[in-house]
């Protein structure tokens, strides 16, 4: 996907918003929620579009605590 591509749908993205923002009446409490869902799939999409997001699924968490040299067994 082209740098130009992003940008544009970037910028439909964000007239949309402020079009539902200023000319659809909603509480502000919704407003918010609105605002804030669309930011979490914009920054999901990008890190998809960049490549990131399949790296980020890439990363294991250890469950165990590392070692720091000693052994856990009794101390003699």
């Amino acid at each position: 996907m082209s740098l130009v591509t992003i940008v544009i749908t970037l910028l439909v993205v964000g007239v949309l918003l402020w079009l539902a923002n200023t000319y659809i009446p909603m509480d502000g409490k919704i407003k918010k929620i609105l605002n804030i869902a669309v930011v979490v799939v914009v920054v999901f999409w990008l890190l998809n579009v960049f490549g990131v997001w399949g790296h980020v699924r890439d990363v294991r968490i250890s469950s165990s605590s590392p070692s720091l040299g000693m052994s856990s067994g009794s101390i003699s």
